[in-house]
């Protein structure tokens, strides 16, 4: 498994102009077969801060999910913007 974990920061006056590209972008990322839990949403204390956590498959559903269209427009959305995360390869041990 592939874990994302991180941040993203813009001015909180781009929060609601990003509000819709955000939603479509997590709509389309959760119908993605390798997609196993993606989580973006504005952080309710910090304005302008949108906290990220996803989990895919594998490193290919990852990779297809960052090549993906959706992808491509949300990068162009928040062209700019400061982006922290992380990535982790992760083992599943729920049992």
């Amino acid at each position: 498994m592939i874990v994302v974990i991180g941040t993203l920061r813009m001015p909180p006056e781009d929060a609601a102009r990003i509000k819709p590209h955000l939603e479509a972008m997590i709509a389309a990322t959760r119908k993605e077969e390798g997609a196993l839990y993606y989580a973006l949403a504005f952080d309710p204390i910090e304005p302008g801060l949108v906290r990220v956590s996803e989990v895919f498959r594998d490193a290919q559903a990852f990779e297809a999910h960052g090549a993906s269209a959706h992808m491509k427009a949300w990068r162009a959305a928040t062209n700019g913007y400061v982006r922290n995360l992380r990535f982790y390869d992760a083992t599943d041990r729920t049992g």
